[in-house]
């Protein structure tokens, strides 16, 4: 079975007749659609849509399908993204001291669980270049304090320019980008505890063994100019029991980082994510 496809990710003003319209410019080409889902946004007014079909058969070739798609996508004043399944992403991840996201993203890309490359780790300290030399990608130590930012954002902007990387990965990064860095270099997402705002700064899992929380999670988000806000891909929780040192928070908060980044990497790669606003849609 040939498995090569083409994905469209539509969002449009609501209207009738948009999924026959959509659906028939792949039908009248000689495409086969293997997945399709949608949905309106009835306060917003918008209609979302991903579309996955075959290329095999299909009469266009994959350079004609952007401009003859754009045809049809101008008078339905429609925001779209073309997408071809061969095309492998670079993901430059990015961490502090923690290596637990970063592990299981390097793990599960080496278990070919999401097609991408990781060929680039930026830190801001030094401690976790033996898991790049382990794994044989490059390492960058670029601190960054008050006074260097500016100027070390350049070196990671250059970096991200060289190795010709598609998407950021803040996997446990604890440095704040700033609002310049991220209209350069939008496509990046991050992941924290879901104790924000209610335990923020420093120890915060301590924080929340003092407070006796019940419930506790972690958030994955793109990254926008206003921190810690950007549209949410995914989210996950876990219980807390009155037995619980807060070791067993710590344990288990890596846990669901590990998970819910995991999860949102993949939603993102396999272009199920759909943003409109401060929202998005994740298209199962």
């Amino acid at each position: 079975m040939n498995r090569l496809t083409a994905t469209l990710l539509i969002s449009c003003p609501d209207r009738q007749g948009l999924v026959a319209k959509i659906a028939n410019f792949i039908y009248a080409n000689g495409g086969n659609i293997i997945h399709a889902d949608q949905h309106t946004d009835f306060a917003a007014g918008l209609f979302l849509t991903r579309i996955e079909w075959q290329l095999e058969g299909f009469h266009l070739p994959r350079e004609l399908i952007a401009p003859a798609f754009g045809a049809i996508a101008q008078p339905l004043e429609a925001q779209w993204q073309l997408h071809f399944s061969d095309t492998i992403p670079r993901l430059a991840i990015w961490v502090s001291r923690q290596e637990h996201c970063l592990f299981d993203l390097i793990l599960r890309q080496q278990a070919k669980e999401y097609a991408a490359e990781i060929p680039l780790i930026i830190s801001n300290h030094a401690d976790l270049e033996w898991v790049a030399k382990q794994f044989g990608i490059d390492y960058y130590y670029i601190p960054v304090n008050k006074d260097n930012k500016a100027a070390q954002e350049e070196k990671q902007l250059e970096l991200l320019h060289r190795y010709d990387i598609d998407l950021i990965v803040l996997a446990k990064y604890m440095q704040i980008l700033s609002p310049e860095f991220i209209t350069r270099f939008p496509q990046a997402i991050n992941i924290h505890h879901s104790f924000l705002p209610a335990f923020v700064g420093a120890n915060p899992y301590q924080k929340a063994y003092e407070r006796g929380v019940k419930i506790i999670g972690a958030t994955a988000h793109y990254v926008t100019s206003e921190l810690d806000a950007g549209p949410i891909i995914e989210q996950d929780v876990v219980r807390i029991s009155h037995r619980d040192e807060v070791s067993d928070l710590i344990r288990k908060g890596k846990d669901l980082e590990r998970v819910v980044l995991a999860r949102a990497v993949r939603s993102h790669l396999q272009h199920r994510v759909l943003i409109y606003g401060n929202k998005t849609v994740v298209f199962e």
